[in-house]
C-alpha cells in the first residue's frame, strides 16, 4: 500500500514537471502561433452598448469578425485577427 502511494506520488509530480516545462509539447498545451487580435471603435454603432450580440452584428456589417461592449462609457469595439 505504501509503495503504491509513493509510486503514484512520484509519477504525479513527474507529470506535473513535464507539463510545466513544456517537454510534452503540443500534447500538453495548445499554442496559437501569430494569433493577434486587432480592435477598433465601431464607426456605425450609435448609443450605449448594452448587448455584445448587437455590437457583434454591427461589427459584422463593417467587415469585422467580432465585437464587444467595453469601458466605462460602454462603447462597441470591433475585433478581427490581424
Amino acid at each position: 500500500m505504501e509503495v503504491s502511494m509513493r509510486m503514484f506520488s512520484t509519477l504525479f509530480v513527474t507529470l506535473l514537471l513535464l507539463l510545466a516545462t513544456g517537454i510534452m509539447g503540443p500534447i500538453a498545451m495548445v499554442s496559437l502561433v501569430n494569433a493577434r487580435t486587432c480592435e477598433t471603435l465601431s464607426n456605425t454603432f450609435h448609443g450605449i452598448c448594452l448587448s455584445d450580440r448587437n455590437c457583434e452584428s454591427v461589427c459584422d456589417t463593417e467587415g469585422f469578425t467580432g465585437g464587444d461592449c467595453r469601458g466605462f462609457r460602454r462603447r462597441c469595439f470591433c475585433t478581427r485577427q490581424c
